[in-house]
């Protein structure tokens, strides 16, 4: 993000996680100038409340001229109406307009996925692409669709879920209520079950397995991934294993898309050194023809955990000039 900063007009985007919410006021460069924290309630009005104290707190520091919300969810096609969000309370509800009147501010929601897609192309390493990627690797996977510097949503405003893509039929259980779905494998959630599951088969000495014997409900994929970077035989089975899954998915959608870059963000993204090298040989060696077709271009995000508020506030920019 650089050259010359464009004070105006500036926008806030929310990024609204299950835990927290991060809010920034960010200008037309995708400079971040302010951010205020909070934690996620769990009731629709106390969220609401929540989310105009973050945006008052920081209007009265700055001239904000719009917001946008990036929502871990389905976002309906007018991009007003929150259909479903498996960790928030909102269910088919329209909660720009009430955020709108409430604040007296142009209100925009978007998938968080797709924020952060954005944000990438418009100032990180998505810039330049033509037929663009962005997988969300953290607790699940999300995704995100660009062509031609257009966002694809689908007709009703939820494509693409490539997390949720069956690759074991009759295989772990889905939160989405499915089984088998590709995020069951590779994700950080999937990290800590496939660390469980080697334990059953395999006893070689592993600081990481004694301390999974211990305490099962302590490790995550965090964990793990710490556990590999230090060496740890167990972990370093385990990140084999996630990089043959994102290796594998990466073939599906070079398949179904045939992109020219992937961008693999999310908080598992910062262990790229572990997988990501593997994952691109997989990928090589599973793609239908390959050899004979050019390789998609993958690399890692530019704006980590603050894409999701970078496109948000971008898109509601954006959304502002052309409605003027």
């Amino acid at each position: 993000m650089t050259g010359p900063r464009q004070a105006g007009p500036l926008t806030v985007g929310i990024d609204i996680g299950g835990t927290n919410i991060r809010a920034s006021v960010v200008d037309g460069t995708g400079e971040v100038l302010d951010t205020v924290q909070a934690p996620t309630p769990h009731s629709a009005p106390a969220l609401d409340d929540a989310l105009h104290l973050a945006v008052r707190e920081l209007a009265r520091r700055h001239p904000i001229d719009a917001v946008g919300l990036a929502v871990a969810g389905f976002i309906d096609s007018d991009r007003r109406t929150v259909r479903f969000a498996p960790h928030l309370p909102w269910r088919d509800d329209p909660v720009a307009h009430r955020l709108a009147e409430r604040l007296g501010l142009p209100v925009l929601l978007e998938h968080d996925a797709n924020a952060a897609m954005w944000a990438e192309y418009r100032f990180g390493a998505a810039a330049g692409g033509h037929t663009v990627v962005l997988l969300a690797i953290g607790t699940g996977i999300g995704a995100a669709l660009l062509i031609d510097g257009e966002l694809y949503r689908g007709m009703h405003g939820v494509a693409p879920e490539l997390g949720h893509l069956q690759v074991v039929p009759q295989g772990r259980v889905c939160g989405c209520g499915k089984r088998g779905c590709w995020e069951r494998y590779c994700s950080g959630t999937a990290l800590a079950e496939t660390a469980i599951e080697m334990l059953a088969t395999d006893q070689a000495p592993s600081l990481l397995a004694k301390e999974v014997l211990a305490d099962p409900d302590a490790l995550t994929g965090r964990r793990v991934a710490g556990a590999a970077h230090d060496g740890d035989p167990l972990a370093l089975r385990v990140m084999a294993d996630f990089a043959r899954w994102l290796g594998l998915g990466l073939a599906f959608i070079g398949d179904i898309f045939d992109p020219d870059l992937v961008v693999v963000a999310g908080g598992v993204s910062s262990s790229a050194p572990l997988f990501l090298d593997e994952a691109r040989e997989e990928y090589a060696a599973a793609l239908t023809g390959h050899g004979h077709r050019p390789l998609a271009r993958i690399r890692t995000t530019q704006l980590g955990e603050a894409a999701g508020v970078i496109g948000a506030a971008e898109l509601a920019r954006s959304s502002l000039i052309a409605g003027r």
